[in-house]
């Protein structure tokens, strides 16, 4: 246990740098974020029909949506902190990236929550965070699926599948975003980690 402590921080220390770096993007991207979000939620117009939400109940899974949502954020960074620390900063600078496009692409559509959307609770810092109007594309979807990407190839990365699919029904069932917002976030998470992997590969050398 003491060798795998000390090789722990041995790898931390290697890559501080590029760690402090991903850290300062993802402090950039959740500011562009935060900006977009309440830029969305002034400018939000009208909510309109969806040939799918129009077909399903309204379910109330909060518990999915704010907690579930919650552990999935704190697996995607523990885990490559601690089993994958080599990988940690390419973990935060492609959730970064994810985070800066979503930013553009909700500053972009000014739709209104979908009508019978379900007014869920949820904690303080959960709210403080949350953004009605910031529909395209669903971050609940995008994030797990990024997961799957990053981790593929070992046995957690069928667990952020599993846990996208999960993601992306309980937002559906609670009518919180239109269809279009979960099916595009496949495509856009697919691009930006490949965009990630062109911009960040020098990392992958260290």
């Amino acid at each position: 246990m003491g060798e795998r402590i000390q090789e722990w921080k041995k790898e931390i220390s290697k890559h501080k740098k590029l760690i402090f770096l991903s850290l300062v993007f993802l402090s950039i991207a959740i500011a562009l974020n935060s900006t977009a979000g309440n830029y969305a939620d002034r400018k939000g117009t009208v909510a309109v029909s969806d040939l799918i939400l129009d077909n399903i109940p309204t379910l109330d899974l909060d518990l999915f949506f704010v907690y579930g949502f919650a552990s999935i954020l704190i697996i995607f960074f523990v885990y490559p902190l601690f089993f994958r620390v080599r990988d940690l900063h390419i973990a935060i600078s492609q959730f970064s990236l994810l985070v800066l496009i979503r930013s553009f692409f909700i500053s972009l559509t000014h739709l209104n929550i979908p009508i019978n959307a379900l007014i869920y609770t949820a904690p303080a810092w959960f709210m403080a965070l949350d953004f009605k109007n910031a529909l395209f594309f669903s971050g609940h979807t995008a994030v797990p699926f990024l997961g799957f990407l990053l981790f593929r190839k070992e046995k957690i990365g069928v667990f952020f599948l599993i846990l996208t699919g999960i993601m992306a029904l309980t937002v559906l069932f609670m009518h919180i975003h239109y269809s279009i917002d979960v099916f595009a976030a496949f495509f856009i998470t697919y691009g930006s980690f490949k965009i990630g992997g062109w911009l960040f590969k020098r990392m992958n050398h260290y």
